[in-house]
Protein backbone atom coordinates (compact mmCIF):
# COMPACT_ATOMS: atom_id res chain seq x y z
CA UNK A 1 0.00 0.00 0.00
CA UNK A 2 1.68 3.49 -1.46
CA UNK A 3 2.65 5.47 2.19
CA UNK A 4 2.17 8.79 0.32
CA UNK A 5 -0.29 9.88 -2.20
CA UNK A 6 -0.31 12.97 -3.91
CA UNK A 7 -3.73 14.02 -5.96
CA UNK A 8 -2.92 16.98 -7.95
CA UNK A 9 -6.50 18.57 -9.16
CA UNK A 10 -5.71 21.33 -11.33
CA UNK A 11 -6.68 24.11 -12.13
CA UNK A 12 -6.69 24.37 -15.64
CA UNK A 13 -4.44 27.16 -16.98
CA UNK A 14 -1.62 26.77 -14.04
CA UNK A 15 1.28 24.54 -15.74
CA UNK A 16 -0.71 21.38 -15.55
CA UNK A 17 -0.05 20.41 -18.76
CA UNK A 18 4.12 21.18 -17.91
CA UNK A 19 4.16 18.95 -14.88
CA UNK A 20 2.01 16.37 -16.30
CA UNK A 21 4.59 16.24 -19.33
CA UNK A 22 7.26 15.85 -17.08
CA UNK A 23 5.91 13.16 -14.71
CA UNK A 24 5.48 10.83 -18.04
CA UNK A 25 8.48 11.34 -19.34
CA UNK A 26 10.55 10.65 -16.41
CA UNK A 27 7.81 7.80 -15.01
CA UNK A 28 10.67 5.03 -15.02
CA UNK A 29 13.34 7.25 -13.35
CA UNK A 30 11.00 8.20 -10.85
CA UNK A 31 9.89 4.78 -10.34
CA UNK A 32 13.62 3.87 -9.42
CA UNK A 33 13.42 6.67 -6.70
CA UNK A 34 10.53 5.51 -5.20
CA UNK A 35 7.98 7.28 -6.70
CA UNK A 36 5.09 6.31 -8.92
CA UNK A 37 3.10 7.72 -11.54
CA UNK A 38 0.85 5.38 -12.72
CA UNK A 39 0.65 5.71 -16.62
CA UNK A 40 0.85 3.95 -19.73
CA UNK A 41 -0.14 6.50 -22.15
CA UNK A 42 0.25 9.91 -21.86
CA UNK A 43 -3.56 10.69 -21.45
CA UNK A 44 -4.13 8.05 -18.54
CA UNK A 45 -4.78 9.87 -15.63
CA UNK A 46 -7.57 12.04 -17.85
CA UNK A 47 -9.24 8.92 -18.66
CA UNK A 48 -9.34 8.15 -15.18
CA UNK A 49 -10.72 11.55 -14.48
CA UNK A 50 -13.52 11.22 -16.98
CA UNK A 51 -13.99 7.79 -15.29
CA UNK A 52 -14.36 8.85 -12.03
CA UNK A 53 -16.83 11.93 -13.06
CA UNK A 54 -18.57 10.10 -15.48
CA UNK A 55 -18.03 13.34 -17.67
CA UNK A 56 -18.74 13.28 -21.59
CA UNK A 57 -16.16 14.47 -23.69
CA UNK A 58 -17.07 14.00 -27.29
CA UNK A 59 -16.75 10.41 -26.96
CA UNK A 60 -13.58 10.32 -25.49
CA UNK A 61 -14.69 8.77 -22.52
CA UNK A 62 -15.67 5.58 -24.00
CA UNK A 63 -12.40 4.63 -23.77
CA UNK A 64 -12.43 5.28 -19.70
CA UNK A 65 -14.52 2.96 -18.43
CA UNK A 66 -12.93 1.65 -15.20
CA UNK A 67 -9.63 3.44 -15.69
CA UNK A 68 -9.97 5.12 -12.05
CA UNK A 69 -10.37 1.56 -10.36
CA UNK A 70 -7.57 0.64 -12.31
CA UNK A 71 -5.56 3.27 -11.73
CA UNK A 72 -6.52 3.53 -7.84
CA UNK A 73 -5.92 -0.89 -7.61
CA UNK A 74 -2.34 0.10 -9.03
CA UNK A 75 -1.39 3.17 -6.36
CA UNK A 76 -2.87 0.68 -3.56
CA UNK A 77 -0.23 -1.77 -4.25
CA UNK A 78 2.97 0.20 -4.41
CA UNK A 79 5.01 0.99 -1.71
CA UNK A 80 5.85 4.45 -1.63
CA UNK A 81 4.84 7.40 -2.80
CA UNK A 82 2.57 7.70 -5.71
CA UNK A 83 1.47 10.55 -8.00
CA UNK A 84 -1.91 11.66 -9.54
CA UNK A 85 -2.66 14.91 -11.78
CA UNK A 86 -4.85 16.11 -14.09
CA UNK A 87 -6.82 19.65 -14.15
CA UNK A 88 -10.06 18.28 -14.39
CA UNK A 89 -10.07 16.47 -11.34
CA UNK A 90 -10.95 19.83 -9.84
CA UNK A 91 -14.38 19.66 -10.99
CA UNK A 92 -15.66 16.84 -8.90
CA UNK A 93 -18.34 16.60 -6.71
CA UNK A 94 -18.07 16.07 -2.54
CA UNK A 95 -19.51 12.24 -3.18
CA UNK A 96 -16.89 11.82 -6.41
CA UNK A 97 -13.73 13.56 -4.25
CA UNK A 98 -14.90 11.24 -1.48
CA UNK A 99 -14.93 7.97 -3.57
CA UNK A 100 -11.49 9.24 -5.05
CA UNK A 101 -9.89 9.52 -1.96
CA UNK A 102 -11.32 6.49 0.18
CA UNK A 103 -9.99 4.14 -3.39
CA UNK A 104 -6.36 5.80 -3.30
CA UNK A 105 -5.55 3.74 0.36
CA UNK A 106 -6.53 2.56 4.06
CA UNK A 107 -5.09 3.24 7.44
CA UNK A 108 -1.53 4.22 6.69
CA UNK A 109 -1.54 5.93 3.94
CA UNK A 110 -1.29 9.60 4.22
CA UNK A 111 -3.34 11.45 1.29
CA UNK A 112 -2.31 14.99 -0.13
CA UNK A 113 -4.36 17.25 -2.35
CA UNK A 114 -2.64 20.06 -4.26
CA UNK A 115 -4.38 22.69 -6.22
CA UNK A 116 -2.19 24.95 -8.19
CA UNK A 117 -3.83 28.78 -8.74
CA UNK A 118 -3.78 31.80 -11.01
CA UNK A 119 -5.11 35.04 -10.83
CA UNK A 120 -8.41 35.57 -12.07
CA UNK A 121 -7.37 38.46 -14.41
CA UNK A 122 -4.96 36.20 -16.38
CA UNK A 123 -7.57 33.10 -15.78
CA UNK A 124 -10.46 34.40 -17.52
CA UNK A 125 -9.42 35.37 -20.98
CA UNK A 126 -7.16 32.05 -20.69
CA UNK A 127 -10.56 29.62 -20.21
CA UNK A 128 -11.93 31.45 -22.99
CA UNK A 129 -9.36 31.03 -25.29
CA UNK A 130 -9.39 27.64 -24.18
CA UNK A 131 -12.61 27.00 -25.11
CA UNK A 132 -12.56 28.70 -28.42
CA UNK A 133 -9.80 25.89 -28.87
CA UNK A 134 -12.55 23.64 -28.77
CA UNK A 135 -14.63 25.06 -31.19
CA UNK A 136 -16.56 26.92 -28.94
CA UNK A 137 -18.21 30.24 -30.62
CA UNK A 138 -19.41 32.28 -27.58
CA UNK A 139 -18.25 35.79 -28.02
CA UNK A 140 -16.09 36.95 -25.31
CA UNK A 141 -18.61 39.76 -24.28
CA UNK A 142 -21.02 36.81 -23.75
CA UNK A 143 -18.85 34.58 -21.56
CA UNK A 144 -17.92 37.33 -19.26
CA UNK A 145 -21.54 38.31 -18.51
CA UNK A 146 -21.85 34.37 -17.87
CA UNK A 147 -19.18 34.55 -15.58
CA UNK A 148 -20.72 37.59 -13.53
CA UNK A 149 -24.15 35.98 -13.03
CA UNK A 150 -24.52 35.03 -9.46
CA UNK A 151 -27.21 32.50 -11.22
CA UNK A 152 -24.17 30.29 -12.98
CA UNK A 153 -27.16 28.54 -14.71
CA UNK A 154 -25.02 28.21 -18.08
CA UNK A 155 -22.67 25.06 -18.50
CA UNK A 156 -19.93 27.98 -19.27
CA UNK A 157 -20.38 29.11 -16.39
CA UNK A 158 -20.81 26.46 -14.23
CA UNK A 159 -17.15 24.93 -15.69
CA UNK A 160 -15.57 27.56 -15.01
CA UNK A 161 -16.10 27.99 -11.37
CA UNK A 162 -16.31 24.23 -10.40
CA UNK A 163 -12.53 24.03 -11.59
CA UNK A 164 -11.46 27.84 -10.88
CA UNK A 165 -13.14 28.81 -7.29
CA UNK A 166 -10.36 28.16 -5.56
CA UNK A 167 -11.87 27.96 -1.93
CA UNK A 168 -14.30 25.83 -3.20
CA UNK A 169 -12.48 23.60 -5.21
CA UNK A 170 -10.27 22.95 -2.06
CA UNK A 171 -13.35 22.39 0.02
CA UNK A 172 -14.55 19.98 -2.06
CA UNK A 173 -11.31 18.17 -2.07
CA UNK A 174 -9.49 19.09 1.10
CA UNK A 175 -12.37 19.46 3.70
CA UNK A 176 -11.46 15.47 5.24
CA UNK A 177 -8.15 16.35 5.50
CA UNK A 178 -5.75 18.06 7.88
CA UNK A 179 -5.03 21.67 6.48
CA UNK A 180 -1.20 20.49 6.44
CA UNK A 181 -2.25 17.97 3.88
CA UNK A 182 -3.85 20.85 1.36
CA UNK A 183 -1.81 22.18 -0.89
CA UNK A 184 -2.37 25.57 -2.63
CA UNK A 185 0.43 26.44 -4.94
CA UNK A 186 0.43 29.96 -6.69
CA UNK A 187 1.36 30.70 -9.86
CA UNK A 188 3.90 33.69 -9.64
CA UNK A 189 2.77 36.79 -10.87
CA UNK A 190 4.24 38.35 -14.50
CA UNK A 191 7.90 38.91 -14.86
CA UNK A 192 8.81 36.00 -11.64
CA UNK A 193 11.74 33.56 -12.56
CA UNK A 194 10.90 31.40 -15.56
CA UNK A 195 11.72 28.45 -13.24
CA UNK A 196 9.65 29.82 -9.95
CA UNK A 197 6.32 27.71 -10.58
CA UNK A 198 8.19 24.73 -11.11
CA UNK A 199 10.91 25.11 -8.19
CA UNK A 200 7.25 25.78 -6.14
CA UNK A 201 5.55 23.04 -8.28
CA UNK A 202 8.78 20.09 -7.15
CA UNK A 203 8.78 21.08 -3.43
CA UNK A 204 5.21 20.16 -2.65
CA UNK A 205 5.42 16.80 -5.26
CA UNK A 206 8.79 15.51 -3.20
CA UNK A 207 10.72 16.27 -6.59
CA UNK A 208 13.88 17.73 -7.31
CA UNK A 209 14.06 20.55 -9.25
CA UNK A 210 17.35 20.65 -10.65
CA UNK A 211 17.40 16.27 -11.39
CA UNK A 212 13.89 16.57 -13.52
CA UNK A 213 13.91 18.76 -16.38
CA UNK A 214 11.68 19.22 -19.23
CA UNK A 215 12.07 21.52 -22.41
CA UNK A 216 8.76 23.75 -22.49
CA UNK A 217 8.53 23.13 -26.19
CA UNK A 218 4.87 22.36 -25.46
CA UNK A 219 3.59 24.68 -23.31
CA UNK A 220 0.63 26.53 -23.64
CA UNK A 221 0.87 29.49 -25.29
CA UNK A 222 -1.58 32.50 -26.13
CA UNK A 223 -3.26 33.23 -28.74
CA UNK A 224 -3.72 37.37 -29.48
CA UNK A 225 -7.03 39.56 -29.41
CA UNK A 226 -7.03 38.54 -33.65
CA UNK A 227 -5.79 35.40 -33.73
CA UNK A 228 -8.69 34.19 -30.98
CA UNK A 229 -11.46 36.58 -33.22
CA UNK A 230 -10.47 34.80 -35.85
CA UNK A 231 -10.66 31.55 -34.59
CA UNK A 232 -14.20 31.49 -33.27
CA UNK A 233 -15.26 33.51 -36.41
CA UNK A 234 -13.80 30.02 -38.28
CA UNK A 235 -15.33 27.88 -35.80
CA UNK A 236 -18.46 29.31 -36.88
CA UNK A 237 -18.18 28.90 -40.78
CA UNK A 238 -16.71 25.30 -39.82
CA UNK A 239 -19.75 23.65 -37.69
CA UNK A 240 -20.34 20.70 -38.55
CA UNK A 241 -18.59 20.81 -41.98
CA UNK A 242 -15.29 19.29 -40.13
CA UNK A 243 -15.86 16.13 -37.95
CA UNK A 244 -13.32 16.34 -34.39
CA UNK A 245 -11.12 13.71 -35.84
CA UNK A 246 -9.53 16.32 -38.27
CA UNK A 247 -10.53 19.56 -36.76
CA UNK A 248 -7.79 18.40 -33.60
CA UNK A 249 -4.58 17.94 -36.27
CA UNK A 250 -5.81 20.21 -38.37
CA UNK A 251 -7.16 23.55 -36.80
CA UNK A 252 -6.20 22.99 -33.51
CA UNK A 253 -2.76 21.52 -33.36
CA UNK A 254 -1.23 22.69 -36.50
CA UNK A 255 -2.42 26.22 -37.39
CA UNK A 256 -3.42 27.22 -33.57
CA UNK A 257 -0.47 25.68 -31.30
CA UNK A 258 2.26 25.13 -34.33
CA UNK A 259 1.82 28.95 -35.59
CA UNK A 260 -0.94 31.08 -34.65
CA UNK A 261 -0.30 31.16 -30.54
CA UNK A 262 3.75 31.27 -31.42
CA UNK A 263 3.74 33.77 -34.43
CA UNK A 264 0.93 36.24 -32.60
CA UNK A 265 0.78 39.68 -34.10
CA UNK A 266 -1.96 41.13 -31.68
CA UNK A 267 -1.89 42.40 -28.08
CA UNK A 268 -2.48 39.27 -25.48
CA UNK A 269 -6.34 38.73 -24.28
CA UNK A 270 -7.09 41.26 -21.38
CA UNK A 271 -10.53 41.88 -19.72
CA UNK A 272 -12.14 45.22 -19.42
CA UNK A 273 -11.84 47.47 -16.47
CA UNK A 274 -14.94 46.81 -15.16
CA UNK A 275 -14.47 42.91 -14.98
CA UNK A 276 -10.68 43.20 -13.72
CA UNK A 277 -11.90 45.49 -10.74
CA UNK A 278 -14.89 42.86 -9.83
CA UNK A 279 -12.17 40.10 -9.98
CA UNK A 280 -9.66 42.18 -8.04
CA UNK A 281 -12.56 42.33 -5.37
CA UNK A 282 -13.49 38.66 -5.31
CA UNK A 283 -10.06 37.60 -5.27
CA UNK A 284 -9.07 39.91 -1.93
CA UNK A 285 -11.64 37.45 -0.57
CA UNK A 286 -10.88 34.74 -1.18
CA UNK A 287 -7.33 35.39 0.20
CA UNK A 288 -9.50 36.33 3.26
CA UNK A 289 -10.70 32.88 3.21
CA UNK A 290 -7.85 30.81 2.54
CA UNK A 291 -5.32 32.35 5.26
CA UNK A 292 -7.87 31.47 7.80
CA UNK A 293 -7.77 28.01 6.59
CA UNK A 294 -4.48 27.34 7.72
CA UNK A 295 -4.03 25.50 4.16
CA UNK A 296 0.42 24.64 3.04
CA UNK A 297 0.81 27.40 1.31
CA UNK A 298 3.67 26.94 -1.69
CA UNK A 299 4.26 30.71 -2.64
CA UNK A 300 2.58 33.80 -1.98
CA UNK A 301 -1.30 34.18 -1.29
CA UNK A 302 -0.89 37.49 -2.74
CA UNK A 303 -0.12 36.32 -5.75
CA UNK A 304 -4.15 35.66 -6.26
CA UNK A 305 -4.53 39.30 -6.48
CA UNK A 306 -4.77 40.49 -10.14
CA UNK A 307 -2.08 43.31 -11.26
CA UNK A 308 -3.57 45.84 -13.32
CA UNK A 309 -4.54 44.63 -16.56
CA UNK A 310 -3.69 47.12 -18.98
CA UNK A 311 -5.10 48.32 -21.67
CA UNK A 312 -8.15 46.24 -23.26
CA UNK A 313 -8.36 44.86 -26.71
CA UNK A 314 -11.75 43.48 -27.92
CA UNK A 315 -11.64 40.25 -29.60
CA UNK A 316 -14.97 40.83 -30.47
CA UNK A 317 -14.42 43.97 -32.24
CA UNK A 318 -10.76 43.66 -33.47
CA UNK A 319 -8.68 45.83 -35.33
CA UNK A 320 -9.73 44.90 -38.92
CA UNK A 321 -5.93 45.16 -39.87
CA UNK A 322 -4.70 42.88 -37.69
CA UNK A 323 -7.72 40.64 -38.38
CA UNK A 324 -6.88 40.78 -41.96
CA UNK A 325 -3.00 40.05 -41.34
CA UNK A 326 -3.76 36.84 -38.90
CA UNK A 327 -6.22 35.67 -42.10
CA UNK A 328 -3.76 35.93 -44.24
CA UNK A 329 -1.12 34.01 -42.34
CA UNK A 330 -3.93 31.43 -41.35
CA UNK A 331 -4.56 30.47 -45.12
CA UNK A 332 -0.54 30.34 -45.36
CA UNK A 333 -0.46 28.08 -42.87
CA UNK A 334 -3.42 25.91 -44.15
CA UNK A 335 -2.01 25.76 -47.85
CA UNK A 336 1.15 24.81 -46.99
CA UNK A 337 -0.72 21.81 -44.79
CA UNK A 338 -2.75 21.54 -47.63
CA UNK A 339 0.11 20.90 -50.26
CA UNK A 340 2.09 18.80 -48.11
CA UNK A 341 -0.94 16.62 -47.03
CA UNK A 342 -1.28 16.16 -51.05
CA UNK A 343 2.08 15.39 -51.60
CA UNK A 344 1.69 12.57 -49.01
CA UNK A 345 -1.24 11.74 -50.68
CA UNK A 346 0.33 11.23 -54.35
CA UNK A 347 3.34 9.71 -52.47
CA UNK A 348 1.14 6.78 -51.43
CA UNK A 349 -1.22 6.88 -54.74
CA UNK A 350 1.58 5.65 -56.27
CA UNK A 351 2.69 3.05 -53.87
CA UNK A 352 -0.97 1.52 -54.00
CA UNK A 353 -0.64 1.36 -57.75
CA UNK A 354 3.17 -0.40 -57.48
CA UNK A 355 1.31 -3.59 -55.56
CA UNK A 356 -1.87 -3.57 -57.46
CA UNK A 357 1.02 -3.71 -60.00
CA UNK A 358 2.66 -6.31 -57.96
CA UNK A 359 -0.24 -8.06 -57.27
CA UNK A 360 -1.78 -7.89 -61.04
CA UNK A 361 1.51 -9.96 -62.25
CA UNK A 362 0.90 -12.49 -59.11
CA UNK A 363 -2.48 -13.16 -60.35
CA UNK A 364 -0.84 -13.34 -63.61
CA UNK A 365 1.28 -16.68 -63.19
CA UNK A 366 -0.03 -20.23 -64.36
CA UNK A 367 0.36 -21.48 -60.70
CA UNK A 368 -1.92 -18.81 -59.26
CA UNK A 369 -4.38 -19.56 -61.85
CA UNK A 370 -4.54 -23.36 -61.50
CA UNK A 371 -4.45 -23.19 -57.48
CA UNK A 372 -7.77 -21.01 -57.78
CA UNK A 373 -9.10 -22.67 -60.21
CA UNK A 374 -8.90 -25.88 -58.02
CA UNK A 375 -9.92 -24.03 -54.74
CA UNK A 376 -13.47 -22.66 -56.51
CA UNK A 377 -13.64 -26.69 -57.52
CA UNK A 378 -12.96 -27.56 -54.02
CA UNK A 379 -16.68 -25.81 -53.35
CA UNK A 380 -18.34 -28.75 -55.29
CA UNK A 381 -15.99 -31.90 -55.42
CA UNK A 382 -15.84 -33.88 -52.09
CA UNK A 383 -12.41 -35.13 -53.78
CA UNK A 384 -10.79 -31.89 -54.37
CA UNK A 385 -11.99 -30.77 -51.01
CA UNK A 386 -10.23 -33.14 -49.13
CA UNK A 387 -7.12 -33.02 -51.08
CA UNK A 388 -7.09 -29.17 -50.42
CA UNK A 389 -7.26 -29.93 -46.87
CA UNK A 390 -4.59 -32.12 -47.13
CA UNK A 391 -2.60 -29.73 -48.95
CA UNK A 392 -3.46 -27.05 -45.99
CA UNK A 393 -2.51 -29.59 -43.40
CA UNK A 394 1.01 -30.28 -45.50
CA UNK A 395 1.65 -26.49 -45.36
CA UNK A 396 0.49 -25.67 -42.19
CA UNK A 397 -1.21 -22.39 -43.57
CA UNK A 398 -4.60 -21.29 -42.98
CA UNK A 399 -7.20 -21.16 -46.27
CA UNK A 400 -6.40 -17.55 -46.60
CA UNK A 401 -2.60 -18.39 -47.84
CA UNK A 402 -3.90 -20.73 -49.84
Amino acid sequence: MARTVIVHVGAPKTGTSFVQDLLFSERDALRKRGILYPADRFDAHFLAALDLMELPWGGIEREAGGAWDRLAAEIRAWDGTAIISHEILATASRQQTARALESLGGEGTEVHVVLSARDLVRQIPAEWQENVKHRKTLPYGDFLDELRDPARSTEVARWFWGVQEIPDVLDRWGSSLPPRQVHLVTVPPPGSPRDLLWQRFSSVLGLDPDELTLDDSRANVSLGVAEAALLRRLNERLADRVHNHNYRPLVRENLVHQHLSKERISDRLSVPDDVAAWAADLSRRWVVELAQRGYDVVGELDDLLPQPAGAFSDPDDPDPAELAEAGLNALTIMTVEAARLRDHEQTLHREIARLHGELDRAYATPLYRWRRKFVERSASSPLARRLLGLYRRVRGRNSRST
